[in-house]
């Protein structure tokens, strides 16, 4: 056994998995490579069972985690049923008639497709299939309707129910229902942010969002009307149910889950799109994703366990309280890690490496853990959109079709403006954090 230093361990374990991610290694192996190599090399073949071995069994067997899957599958589900076409179709009608609209319905539609969805991939390609092509049909600016696009489907990961607070809460040991309703008033405040400043750029240059034909519109006020509760009434009904239940203390996440699940395949049945073949699918792709969730986190969970015991933590702790401006000097630190990792790294390897790590500090820096966890989400969130990995641009261009002729360059300008909407966002929550804790104060339970 090599006898190092925690400070030198700390460099070698992170730098580790900072060198190997760079280098383009898938990250669960990096992670788990690093845990077992210097974990060996400094503790002993003994490291196997005591830590890494107990973690993971430790991560398996935590309860809060099986409302993943059933939320993966619910959404997955509400994808399928047809209901984003509809709603596309009933709010551009109601908005088509003022600058922006368009752009306006896909910021409302994304919204309402992320408290059904939950997950990033579905919700931006969903938009890009639906929202894209009729902005660019009726001379839309190519990177406003772009960038509005990937920043709409990118709230998926903020507004419950969101998959990335179902993987954070066990990772945290949070409560996955008080991170639900932590987040509900920040992601539909960026969404009001997002739709201020379409509404206020379209004003002021016109081109870039024309008013829909008045023909186009030309429905009667009945069937506009109905129109839009057929298609927006069964979705809101299902995500207001799931969380209703949650905020009221009925059930906790994970039968809430189980129950929006049921309720969202009984949509697919009721609008005559079930099929076995659809069936097999959406199991087989919530498999896949729950699946590759789970490995990563745990993973990442054994790798903490390693760090921990050898004295990392204590090293991290130490760091974070000399930070210069105090507790308010380590949450900036904190923030600035996170973001700058964004421009790399995947969500789910930021959260399963800072999370357990840094969140054991939280209290001791006074700060609200519920509070810290919205911070990281919502900074998240300009990671998802911001170059060089940005995952939401790259799903945006992928699934756009092709003949709109749509370039990367064309999505990266148009999201370009919406980041310091997200910074502001971030600024208010940090300045007035009722915003966050508000509502899961409320809780019953």
């Amino acid at each position: 056994m090599i006898d190092l230093s925690p400070e030198v361990i700390t460099v070698i374990m992170l730098g580790g998995i900072l060198v190997g991610v760079l280098t383009g290694y898938y990250i669960a192996a990096v992670i788990g490579a690093v845990a077992v190599l210097v974990g060996f090399a400094t503790a002993g073949p003994a490291i196997t069972g005591d830590v890494l071995y107990l973690r993971m069994y430790d991560f398996s067997q935590k309860y809060s985690f099986l409302a993943l899957p059933l939320f993966i599958f619910m959404g997955l589900w509400l994808e399928k049923s047809g209901t984003v076409e509809d709603m596309y179709k009933a709010m551009y009608i109601w908005l088509g008639g003022y600058r922006g609209g368009l752009a306006v319905t896909t910021v409302i539609v994304g919204t309402i497709l992320a408290a059904c969805v939950g997950v990033i991939a579905a919700s931006t390609t969903m938009l890009a299939l639906v929202a894209l092509p009729s902005m660019i049909k009726r001379g839309y600016n190519k990177s406003l309707a772009a960038g509005t696009t990937a920043v709409s489907g990118t709230l998926g990961i903020l507004i419950p129910p969101s998959i990335m607070l179902v993987v954070f809460g066990p990772l945290a040991e949070l409560s996955v229902g008080k991170l639900f309703f932590g987040a509900f008033i920040p992601g539909f405040m960026l969404g009001g942010l997002y739709i201020t400043y379409i509404t206020i750029r379209s004003f002021l240059q016109p081109k870039l969002a024309p008013v829909i034909p008045a023909e186009e519109r030309a429905i009667p006020f009945w069937q506009k009307t109905k129109m839009l509760l057929v298609s927006l009434v069964p979705p809101a009904f299902i995500i207001l149910s799931v969380l209703g239940v949650i905020f009221f203390g009925i059930a906790p996440p994970t039968e809430a889950a189980a129950t929006g699940a049921f309720a969202s395949m009984l949509l697919v049945i009721a609008r005559r799109n079930f099929s076995f073949r659809l069936l097999k699918e959406t199991c087989y792709e919530t498999i896949k994703l729950f699946t590759y969730v789970f490995f990563i986190a745990g993973i990442s969970f054994a790798f903490v366990g390693v760090f921990l015991h050898l004295g990392c933590g204590n090293v991290i702790e130490e760091l974070l309280l000399a930070a210069p401006g105090g507790p308010w000097g380590a949450f900036a630190a904190v923030m600035l890690i996170v973001f700058v990792l964004g421009f790399f790294v995947e969500w789910l390897g930021i959260l399963a490496i800072i999370v357990p790590i840094v969140f054991p500090i939280v209290p001791i820096l006074g700060f609200d853990p519920i509070w810290f966890a919205i911070m990281i989400c919502i900074n998240l969130q300009m990671g998802f959109n911001t170059p060089p990995f940005a995952p939401a641009i790259y799903f945006t261009v992928g699934a756009a079709p092709p003949e709109l002729g749509i370039t990367m360059a064309d999505v990266i300008r148009g999201v370009i403006p919406f980041i310091p909407l997200i910074m502001l966002g971030l600024a208010l929550c940090s300045f007035f954090p009722q915003l966050v804790l508000w509502l899961p104060g409320m809780m019953i339970r």
